[in-house]
């Protein structure tokens, strides 16, 4: 019974012990020691009982000391627990202390915590950034389109990476810069000539105002000729005069059109009512014949004074004089 009870009691110190190190790291510790970090061992069950992992702590104030920067256990402890990540803030800083670039750690774990590469900045700020702008197309003065290109040379500005616009507006800005240049310029051939005159007035303005960044320089680095926007833009309202003079013809044809119909329909409805009033004559010779009011010879001349009537229409449609006698 003596032996399980050993081993039992064995098993426990083992698992004791490790406990121990897991929340005493005395290897850490000793490390931090030697390198001229005070860290104690507490401190290090604190981080623990925290949910902070001291070897990413102790490491880092390392890292910093050995740099020469002043910074606390506390202070590398506070970031990680607000989400920030601490090796990446150190290597920043050191580097923005080599390259003489002031930034201090608490605008390096605001610029972490804002969601951007502090380090990355930091390497922006050494080495500065290109981008190149899309193709931008402005029309100038003379109707001719142009196409341009820029690329923009960029630097991080530290004191303004929290709350600055990033590259998108640095590029929309540029572009709207380019399209107004081209655009005040007199003529195509102007702009050609002098393509660096494009440069001096973007840059002149300010763009990076409000930005993350710093803009250095902008370079024209390909500029073509487009389309003449100014004779399609003619050509485009000629056919449209040319339409709307084709429409309001047809519209006045359509016009003239109806009346004529119009016309014909009144004068076929005034032939309509001479048939029907000639058609009343008979009717009215047979009740005058009736009443006594109408002779025979009476009827007698007015049919012959009809015929003379209808023979001088004939004569007159023919051409012909009624007094030259017929051969």
């Amino acid at each position: 019974m003596e032996l399980p009870l050993l081993l039992i009691a064995i098993l426990a110190g083992i698992i004791l012990f490790f406990v121990f190190l897991y929340y005493f790291p005395v290897g850490l510790w000793i490390t931090a020691l030697f390198s001229g970090v005070r860290v104690g061992l507490f401190d290090l069950l604190f981080m623990r009982i925290r949910k902070v992992p001291p070897g990413v702590i102790v490491n880092s104030l390392i890292t910093a000391t050995k740099a020469g920067l002043q910074l606390t256990s506390s202070e590398l402890e506070t970031h990680y627990l607000a989400g920030g990540h601490v090796p990446s803030v150190i290597k920043a800083l050191i580097s923005a202390d080599k390259a003489n670039i002031a930034i201090t750690f608490k605008q390096a774990t605001a610029i972490d915590l804002a969601g951007r590469d502090v380090f990355e900045a930091v390497q922006i700020s050494v080495n500065p950034q290109v981008i190149n702008t899309p193709n931008v197309a402005a029309v100038a003065h003379d109707g001719i389109q142009l196409i341009a290109k820029a690329r923009v040379t960029l630097r991080a500005n530290i004191a303004q990476l929290v709350g600055g616009a990033g590259e998108e507006t640095i590029l929309a800005r540029v572009g709207e810069g380019i399209v107004t240049s081209i655009g005040s310029s007199k003529s195509h051939k102007e702009v050609l000539e002098n393509p660096d005159k494009i440069s001096k007035l973007v840059l002149a303005k300010g763009l990076d105002a409000g930005t993350a960044f710093e803009i250095l320089s902008i370079d024209i680095a390909d500029i073509d000729v487009g389309a003449n926007i100014g004779a399609k833009l003619q050509i485009d309202q000629a056919n449209a005069d040319l339409k709307v003079a084709e429409a309001k013809a047809e519209e006045r044809r359509a016009m003239a059109v109806a009346v004529e119909q119009e016309m014909k329909a009144k004068a076929q409805e005034a032939r309509a009512k001479v048939i029907e009033a000639e058609a009343e004559v008979p009717k009215a010779m047979a009740e005058a014949f009736r009443n006594g009011n109408l002779g025979i010879m009476d009827y007698y001349r007015m049919k012959n004074m009809q015929a003379d009537t209808d023979m001088r229409d004939s004569i007159a449609s023919s051409g012909k004089d009624p007094k030259t006698p017929t051969t």
